[in-house]
Protein backbone atom coordinates (compact mmCIF):
# COMPACT_ATOMS: atom_id res chain seq x y z
CA UNK A 1 0.00 0.00 0.00
CA UNK A 2 1.35 3.41 -0.98
CA UNK A 3 1.96 5.73 1.96
CA UNK A 4 0.80 9.33 1.88
CA UNK A 5 2.44 12.36 3.50
CA UNK A 6 1.25 15.93 3.82
CA UNK A 7 4.17 18.36 3.82
CA UNK A 8 3.44 22.04 4.40
CA UNK A 9 5.72 24.74 3.09
CA UNK A 10 7.04 22.48 0.33
CA UNK A 11 7.62 24.79 -2.63
CA UNK A 12 11.29 25.19 -1.72
CA UNK A 13 13.87 24.59 1.00
CA UNK A 14 13.51 21.74 3.44
CA UNK A 15 9.90 20.94 2.59
CA UNK A 16 10.66 20.45 -1.09
CA UNK A 17 13.81 18.45 -0.32
CA UNK A 18 11.93 16.12 2.03
CA UNK A 19 9.15 15.67 -0.52
CA UNK A 20 11.80 14.61 -3.05
CA UNK A 21 13.21 12.06 -0.58
CA UNK A 22 9.80 10.54 0.08
CA UNK A 23 8.67 10.40 -3.55
CA UNK A 24 11.87 8.54 -4.38
CA UNK A 25 10.80 6.02 -1.74
CA UNK A 26 7.41 5.60 -3.42
CA UNK A 27 5.33 7.86 -1.17
CA UNK A 28 2.51 10.03 -2.43
CA UNK A 29 3.05 13.57 -1.16
CA UNK A 30 0.44 16.29 -0.81
CA UNK A 31 2.35 19.57 -0.72
CA UNK A 32 1.29 23.11 0.05
CA UNK A 33 2.74 26.62 -0.04
CA UNK A 34 1.39 30.13 -0.36
CA UNK A 35 2.90 30.73 -3.81
CA UNK A 36 0.84 28.77 -6.34
CA UNK A 37 3.40 29.24 -9.10
CA UNK A 38 6.39 28.04 -7.09
CA UNK A 39 4.39 25.14 -5.71
CA UNK A 40 3.23 24.03 -9.17
CA UNK A 41 6.83 24.02 -10.41
CA UNK A 42 7.99 22.06 -7.35
CA UNK A 43 5.21 19.49 -7.81
CA UNK A 44 6.03 19.10 -11.50
CA UNK A 45 9.66 18.47 -10.62
CA UNK A 46 8.64 15.93 -7.96
CA UNK A 47 6.64 13.91 -10.46
CA UNK A 48 3.24 12.23 -10.66
CA UNK A 49 3.14 11.24 -6.99
CA UNK A 50 3.01 14.90 -5.88
CA UNK A 51 -0.31 16.70 -5.39
CA UNK A 52 -0.09 20.49 -5.11
CA UNK A 53 -2.65 22.36 -2.99
CA UNK A 54 -1.67 26.06 -2.79
CA UNK A 55 -2.79 28.18 0.12
CA UNK A 56 -2.03 29.52 3.59
CA UNK A 57 -2.05 27.08 6.51
CA UNK A 58 -3.67 29.72 8.72
CA UNK A 59 -6.78 29.65 6.47
CA UNK A 60 -9.38 27.09 7.65
CA UNK A 61 -10.71 26.70 4.09
CA UNK A 62 -7.23 25.80 2.86
CA UNK A 63 -6.77 23.28 5.66
CA UNK A 64 -10.09 21.70 4.65
CA UNK A 65 -8.79 21.46 1.07
CA UNK A 66 -5.68 19.69 2.36
CA UNK A 67 -7.85 17.17 4.21
CA UNK A 68 -9.81 16.47 1.02
CA UNK A 69 -6.65 16.05 -1.04
CA UNK A 70 -5.16 13.61 1.46
CA UNK A 71 -8.39 11.60 1.61
CA UNK A 72 -8.45 11.40 -2.20
CA UNK A 73 -4.84 10.16 -2.08
CA UNK A 74 -5.87 7.30 0.20
CA UNK A 75 -5.40 8.59 3.74
CA UNK A 76 -2.70 10.04 5.97
CA UNK A 77 0.44 8.26 7.15
CA UNK A 78 2.66 11.25 7.90
CA UNK A 79 1.94 14.90 8.71
CA UNK A 80 4.92 17.22 8.35
CA UNK A 81 4.38 20.69 9.83
CA UNK A 82 7.18 22.52 8.04
CA UNK A 83 5.51 25.80 6.97
CA UNK A 84 6.83 28.60 9.13
CA UNK A 85 7.40 32.34 9.34
CA UNK A 86 10.13 34.38 10.99
CA UNK A 87 7.58 37.02 11.87
CA UNK A 88 8.98 40.52 12.18
CA UNK A 89 12.08 41.21 10.08
CA UNK A 90 14.68 42.45 10.68
CA UNK A 91 14.43 40.36 13.84
CA UNK A 92 13.76 42.78 16.73
CA UNK A 93 14.68 42.71 20.39
CA UNK A 94 11.76 41.76 22.61
CA UNK A 95 11.48 45.36 23.80
CA UNK A 96 10.62 46.33 20.23
CA UNK A 97 8.58 43.29 19.16
CA UNK A 98 5.26 44.34 17.58
CA UNK A 99 2.68 42.24 19.35
CA UNK A 100 0.34 41.98 16.39
CA UNK A 101 3.14 40.55 14.25
CA UNK A 102 4.08 38.08 16.99
CA UNK A 103 0.43 37.03 17.22
CA UNK A 104 0.44 36.39 13.46
CA UNK A 105 3.61 34.30 13.80
CA UNK A 106 1.95 32.17 16.48
CA UNK A 107 -0.98 31.59 14.12
CA UNK A 108 1.38 30.21 11.45
CA UNK A 109 3.95 28.41 13.60
CA UNK A 110 1.78 27.02 16.42
CA UNK A 111 -1.96 27.23 15.86
CA UNK A 112 -1.94 26.05 12.23
CA UNK A 113 0.15 22.95 13.03
CA UNK A 114 -2.18 22.13 15.92
CA UNK A 115 -5.23 22.63 13.69
CA UNK A 116 -3.76 20.22 11.14
CA UNK A 117 -3.00 17.68 13.86
CA UNK A 118 -6.60 17.91 15.05
CA UNK A 119 -7.93 17.54 11.49
CA UNK A 120 -5.80 14.50 10.67
CA UNK A 121 -5.73 12.79 14.06
CA UNK A 122 -8.50 10.26 13.29
CA UNK A 123 -6.68 9.09 10.18
CA UNK A 124 -3.30 9.08 11.89
CA UNK A 125 -4.71 6.95 14.70
CA UNK A 126 -6.28 4.51 12.25
CA UNK A 127 -3.02 4.03 10.33
CA UNK A 128 -0.68 4.37 13.34
CA UNK A 129 0.94 7.27 11.53
CA UNK A 130 3.45 9.93 12.45
CA UNK A 131 3.69 13.67 13.02
CA UNK A 132 6.91 15.54 12.24
CA UNK A 133 7.11 19.12 13.52
CA UNK A 134 10.04 21.27 12.38
CA UNK A 135 11.43 23.30 15.27
CA UNK A 136 14.60 25.35 15.82
CA UNK A 137 17.49 25.74 18.23
CA UNK A 138 16.01 29.20 18.86
CA UNK A 139 13.33 27.36 20.86
CA UNK A 140 15.85 26.43 23.54
CA UNK A 141 18.70 28.97 23.22
CA UNK A 142 18.65 32.61 24.29
CA UNK A 143 19.76 34.25 21.05
CA UNK A 144 19.34 38.01 21.01
CA UNK A 145 16.58 39.19 18.62
CA UNK A 146 15.26 35.63 18.18
CA UNK A 147 12.81 35.84 21.08
CA UNK A 148 9.63 36.16 19.05
CA UNK A 149 10.35 33.41 16.55
CA UNK A 150 11.97 31.24 19.23
CA UNK A 151 8.93 31.49 21.48
CA UNK A 152 6.72 30.13 18.70
CA UNK A 153 9.03 27.17 18.21
CA UNK A 154 9.22 26.56 21.96
CA UNK A 155 5.43 26.34 21.96
CA UNK A 156 5.55 23.88 19.05
CA UNK A 157 8.08 21.80 20.99
CA UNK A 158 5.72 21.55 23.95
CA UNK A 159 2.73 20.71 21.77
CA UNK A 160 4.84 17.88 20.36
CA UNK A 161 5.80 16.65 23.84
CA UNK A 162 2.20 16.54 25.02
CA UNK A 163 0.88 15.03 21.79
CA UNK A 164 3.41 12.20 22.14
CA UNK A 165 2.20 11.56 25.70
CA UNK A 166 -1.46 11.67 24.71
CA UNK A 167 -1.10 9.58 21.53
CA UNK A 168 1.36 6.77 22.36
CA UNK A 169 0.43 4.78 19.24
CA UNK A 170 1.70 7.58 17.01
CA UNK A 171 5.27 8.59 16.36
CA UNK A 172 5.57 12.30 17.21
CA UNK A 173 8.89 13.91 16.33
CA UNK A 174 10.09 17.47 16.78
CA UNK A 175 13.28 18.10 14.82
CA UNK A 176 15.74 21.00 14.93
CA UNK A 177 17.07 21.03 11.36
CA UNK A 178 20.08 23.22 12.12
CA UNK A 179 21.28 25.94 9.78
CA UNK A 180 20.42 25.41 6.12
CA UNK A 181 20.98 27.43 2.99
CA UNK A 182 17.44 28.76 2.70
CA UNK A 183 15.67 32.02 1.99
CA UNK A 184 14.42 32.05 5.59
CA UNK A 185 17.94 32.00 7.02
CA UNK A 186 18.91 34.74 4.59
CA UNK A 187 15.90 36.84 5.67
CA UNK A 188 17.07 36.47 9.27
CA UNK A 189 20.29 38.24 8.33
CA UNK A 190 22.49 35.13 8.54
CA UNK A 191 25.05 33.90 6.00
CA UNK A 192 22.85 31.38 4.24
CA UNK A 193 25.40 30.76 1.50
CA UNK A 194 27.79 29.25 4.04
CA UNK A 195 25.17 26.88 5.47
CA UNK A 196 24.64 23.28 4.31
CA UNK A 197 21.93 22.60 1.71
CA UNK A 198 18.47 21.52 2.94
CA UNK A 199 18.92 18.21 1.11
CA UNK A 200 21.34 17.08 3.82
CA UNK A 201 18.74 17.64 6.52
CA UNK A 202 16.05 16.02 4.37
CA UNK A 203 18.14 12.85 4.16
CA UNK A 204 18.37 12.79 7.96
CA UNK A 205 14.59 13.21 8.23
CA UNK A 206 14.09 10.37 5.77
CA UNK A 207 16.12 8.11 8.06
CA UNK A 208 14.05 9.19 11.06
CA UNK A 209 10.84 8.39 9.21
CA UNK A 210 11.93 5.11 7.67
CA UNK A 211 13.40 3.85 10.98
CA UNK A 212 10.33 5.11 12.89
CA UNK A 213 12.44 6.26 15.79
CA UNK A 214 10.75 6.79 19.17
CA UNK A 215 8.80 9.99 19.73
CA UNK A 216 10.97 12.83 20.97
CA UNK A 217 12.98 15.91 20.10
CA UNK A 218 15.90 15.39 17.75
CA UNK A 219 18.65 17.45 16.15
CA UNK A 220 19.13 16.63 12.48
CA UNK A 221 22.90 16.55 13.01
CA UNK A 222 22.43 13.73 15.53
CA UNK A 223 20.20 11.54 13.39
CA UNK A 224 22.84 8.88 12.87
CA UNK A 225 21.88 5.21 13.34
CA UNK A 226 23.07 5.16 16.97
CA UNK A 227 21.54 8.51 17.96
CA UNK A 228 18.92 8.89 20.68
CA UNK A 229 16.22 11.56 21.15
CA UNK A 230 16.49 14.33 23.66
CA UNK A 231 14.33 13.48 26.63
CA UNK A 232 12.07 10.49 27.06
CA UNK A 233 10.49 8.97 23.98
CA UNK A 234 7.00 7.58 23.92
Amino acid sequence: MTKTALITGASRGLGRALAAELTRDGWTVVVDARSAGELAKAAADLGPNAVAVPGDVTDPAHRAALVRAVEEAGGIDLLVNNASTLGTTPLPRLADQPLDELEAAFRTNVLAPLALVQAFLPGLRERRGAVLNITSDAAVEGYETWGGYGSTKAALDQLSNVLAAEEPDLAVWCVDPGEMSTDMLRAAGEDADAAPPPERTAAALRALISDRRPSGRYRADDLAPAAHPEGTGQ
